[in-house]
């Protein structure tokens, strides 16, 4: 009984581990996407350039 009730808790953790990573990777892209609009709207002249020298 001791054994099963050990076990649940270590998954436990571990599902917890996983889904705080997941989210501070979800907020790190959310972020990136977010201030890249803003740059974009702020630079639009600079960032039409980049993507034409990019093709």
């Amino acid at each position: 009984m001791n054994d099963q009730r050990k076990n649940n808790s270590v998954r436990n953790v571990s599902i917890m581990i996983v889904v705080v990573v997941l989210a501070v990777i979800a907020t790190i892209l959310y972020n990136a996407i977010t201030e890249k609009r803003a740059y974009d709207e702020a630079h639009p002249v600079e960032a039409a350039s980049a993507a034409s020298a990019a093709h």
